[in-house]
């Protein structure tokens, strides 16, 4: 089996499968109103996700799956010298690179220049499965290359780096969802996983909600390090979503999203 030309297809059938999945479920059971028509933001989201790919496509050959593969075959990184069992090499991975990405989501709050991209993000006026892809490219591009010196770091294996990205991908969508999940259920899976009622709160427009619950699959992390915030000031129906100086039609838009990290100026 040519892994390499494989992992490709079976990430994009889960995505879709996944996405599918969501944006019907959110549309049948929604959390809340939206602020904004769907079909502009939409448009501006998934556009985003076409633009990213080719970016990534263009950077070359090299993903963190490639990595893994290559730091495989010259012994590089941690796993690569050790001789642990195959399910727990898995498992430590996994988690390893769930922690890591943690990092460098409070990285992208706290560094100035990072947060000019990442504000792409939380511009957002409204909060569904769609915002779960809505990054600007330029931090896609980093995100990647971070992943890949993470991969020639801890040398994990490259069914591990496919799991995790598989994970990381259908988390991301799930917890940016609209869903509207009974609160008994959403109390039990935040124990293990963040929820988008968890992460809804990551989207505030009250910077100190903003600036917590930065996971994305485990929400042991936001415990670990006090960066939980269990519930949103206002609620889940009255809070405001995406950033306080940018609540107008603009983040709807394609272009100003991919302006925005390059402007000064609040318009």
């Amino acid at each position: 089996m040519n892994f390499e030309l494989s992992d490709g297809t079976i990430r994009l059938g889960i995505f879709l499968s996944l996405l599918a999945i969501f944006v019907l479920w959110e549309s049948l059971s929604p959390r809340r109103g939206r602020a904004l028509p769907r079909q502009t933001r939409w448009l501006t989201n998934f556009s985003m996700t076409i633009i990213n790919t080719v970016v990534i496509s263009v950077m070359g050959p090299v993903t963190a799956i490639v990595a893994a593969g290559y730091a495989s075959a010259h012994g590089w990184g941690l796993f690569n010298l050790t001789a642990l069992p195959t399910w727990l090499e898995i498992a430590a991975a996994i988690i390893i690179l769930d922690f890591a990405i943690y990092v460098q989501h409070v990285a992208t709050h706290k560094i100035p220049l990072l947060w000019r991209l990442h504000k792409v993000h939380h511009s957002d006026r409204d909060i569904d499965t769609s915002t779960a892809l809505r990054f600007h490219p330029v931090e896609i591009a980093l995100s990647m290359l971070y992943k890949i010196g993470l991969v020639f770091v801890i040398g994990p294996a490259v069914l591990a780096v496919l799991i995790f990205e598989i994970l990381l991908n259908g988390c991301a969508m799930f917890n940016h969802s609209n869903l509207n999940l009974p609160v008994k259920l959403d109390r039990w899976l935040r124990v293990f996983m963040v929820t988008p009622d968890m992460h809804r709160v990551h989207h505030s427009v009250r910077v100190p909600e903003t600036n917590s619950n930065y996971g994305f699959s485990l929400s042991l992390w936001d415990r670990l390090f006090q960066t939980y915030t269990p519930q949103p000031r206002d609620g889940h129906q009255n809070m405001s979503i995406g950033l306080s100086e940018y609540q107008s039609k603009n983040p709807g838009f394609l272009f100003w999203s991919l302006l925005l990290p390059f402007k000064d100026k609040v318009e």
